[in-house]
């Protein structure tokens, strides 16, 4: 048993130092490459699927998490006498926290997923070792227009699910509850700030470029067969989730401690 536990444990550190010598060549490949990743064809279509495919799905989920919000707190600051204020509380949520989240985990099911399995696919039909007999660069042909699509849509998909979360609690506190509309947007004014909202965007931008990082590197690593395909769409899924959950706890301390010193 023992045994058994180094062994898993050596591979995972092993598994860990080729994931950092891919980022680097991942980083390598964005700064040097840009005459290949940059062709507007093949950035363009990443941007769109990464994106423009994702909104729908989004807006939906942020609506409904933002008026699901409203419903459960609406009792608690009811018997306070503070429903009006509910709209601020629900607002600086979803633009702090649970946007970021939202739009990090359902770019992790979405596109995180789709990007393994089309990788991954590529590498058991030797379609990746037929780039590089013909002198593509892999990385700078198919990886780093993935990861920058991931790192440069998903603030705009936060913002969408934020928005619509604002518009669901809008739903369920002014038109359900019937409380009066001028109070509820002027105490979301009194809540935000712009620094809220900026640190949302960053804490964003590292949620894509993790959940883009990880797809293309479990889809390039895959096993052979459809076996390998699967278990490595699953394992894209399940690292990024648990990296956006990381860098949530790490981000949010960050920002804090930041914003405490600043006085924003």
């Amino acid at each position: 048993m023992i045994t058994a536990l180094g062994r898993a444990l050596s591979a995972r550190i092993i598994e860990f130092g080729e994931f950092t010598r891919y980022c680097g060549t991942v980083l390598q490949a964005v700064m040097l490459g840009t005459a290949t990743w940059g062709r507007w064809d093949r950035l363009s279509t990443q941007l769109y699927l990464v994106g423009s495919r994702s909104v729908p799905v989004l807006a939906l989920t942020g609506a409904f998490i933002g008026a699901i919000l409203a419903v459960e707190g609406w009792r608690q600051f009811e018997e306070l006498g503070q429903e009006h204020r509910l709209g601020g509380v629900v607002t600086i949520s979803m633009v702090r926290q649970i946007g970021p989240v939202l739009a990090g985990v359902m770019l992790a099911g979405r596109v995180g997923c789709a990007l393994a399995a089309e990788l991954g696919s590529m590498r058991v039909t030797e379609q990746l070792d037929a780039m590089r007999v013909m002198g593509s660069d892999p990385m700078r042909v198919l990886v780093a227009p993935r990861v920058l699509a991931c790192i440069l849509m998903i603030p705009a998909l936060t913002a969408v699910s934020s928005v619509c979360g604002m518009l669901g609690s809008w739903v369920i506190i002014t038109q359900y509850h019937g409380v009066e509309q001028r109070a509820y947007w002027d105490f979301i004014a009194y809540f935000i700030t712009w620094f809220d909202v900026v640190s949302g965007q960053i804490k964003s931008v590292f949620f894509g470029g993790a959940i883009g990082l990880i797809a293309c590197f479990k889809g390039l690593s895959c096993g052979p067969g459809a076996q390998g395909v699967g278990r490595a769409t699953t394992e894209s899924f399940v690292l990024s989730f648990v990296a956006i959950v990381v860098l949530s706890l790490v981000l949010a301390q960050a920002l804090n401690t930041v914003d405490a010193l600043l006085g924003f």
